[in-house]
């Protein structure tokens, strides 16, 4: 069983950058391919991209490509979303997934709680 906590949501002006880390315990995910998704008020989970178990490889939906990164850092057995050029459409929870890959939520065994993350305008 994998537990998955994620931080560092906030409220952050347009043009801003955040930085999500998501923390595993309970066993290592460098074995996981691992995924970001994103929820925002009255919609569907949707992907927001996902990295290979070397982090080798990453994929990214159209409206983050070139604005979002993901990486991990399997000795810390913690995965991390950089977030740059915020938009208010970025506005979600954002949410940590382990054990893909894909770009579903039926990919993905394991999720954490999310995080809350606001983009002003």
């Amino acid at each position: 069983q994998v537990q998955l906590v994620e931080s560092g949501g906030g409220l952050v002006q347009a043009g801003g950058s955040l930085r999500l880390s998501c923390a595993a315990s309970g066993r290592t995910i460098s074995s996981y391919a691992m995924g970001w998704f994103r929820q925002a008020p009255g919609k569907e989970r949707e992907f927001v991209g996902s990295i290979s178990w070397t982090g080798g490889r990453t994929n990214y939906a159209d409206s983050v490509k070139g604005r979002f990164t993901i990486s991990r850092d399997n000795a810390k057995n913690t995965v991390y979303l950089q977030m740059n050029s915020l938009k208010p459409e970025d506005t979600a929870v954002y949410y940590c997934a382990a054990k893909g890959p894909g770009r579903w939520v039926s990919d993905y065994a394991y999720w954490g709680q999310g995080t809350q993350v606001t983009v002003s305008s």
